[in-house]
């Protein structure tokens, strides 16, 4: 599936998403932060979300970002080949995100691969939902990652693990940027 006919569906979905809540663009701007504008620019796939504004979406929505994504792609199969691992960039970021293991209905995990180019951050403002439990496993680089009042740099190899319940980020270092590993399981 190519990266517009990704980005088509994750529109739509958007979109249905909204309609099935009985939301106008107007509540989900309220409820979002997100001018009504942008919402329906998003949602008619006229631009992509950035990694951010669909975080803001998600947290409406209650889902993880990686649940929203594999929602727009194909059945889940059991063995998912790596040209078969759907694959999201937001380029304003400087952010990729390969669902390697994308949520499945029997299966309570999923696995993403991130990628930041150096330099990049990430600001999340609310978690999708409360208390979700992540791993995140550091293959190359440097990577800052903060929660609320904490912050912790990894190297490579080290792995931070934790129940997200606030304000997050994540920084790639200026000069190698960030690959890591996320497991991510729903509480």
């Amino acid at each position: 599936m190519s990266a517009s006919d990704t980005d088509d569906r994750l529109a739509a979905r958007l979109a249905e998403l909204r309609v099935q809540r009985g939301w106008s663009l107007d509540e989900l701007a309220m409820a979002t932060g997100i001018s009504r504008a942008s919402l329906s620019r998003i949602e008619r796939a006229e631009t992509s979300p950035t990694a951010a504004l669909l975080n803001r979406l998600c947290v409406a929505y209650g889902l993880t970002m990686s649940r929203l994504l594999s929602e727009v792609e194909e059945e889940a199969a059991l063995l998912l080949k790596a040209a078969q691992q759907p694959v999201w960039r937001d380029d304003a970021s400087g952010f990729q995100r390969r669902n390697v293991s994308p949520p499945a209905s029997h299966f309570k995990a999923e696995v993403v691969e991130g990628v930041l180019r150096p330099g990049a951050r990430i600001d999340y403002d609310a978690p999708p939902i409360q208390g979700l439990e992540q791993h995140i496993w550091l293959q190359s680089g440097e990577l800052t990652i903060s929660m609320d009042d904490q912050h912790w740099t990894l190297q490579a190899g080290d792995c931070l693990r934790f129940h997200l319940t606030g304000k997050s980020a994540f920084a790639a270092h200026a000069e190698g940027g960030a690959r890591y590993i996320l497991v991510v399981c729903k509480p």
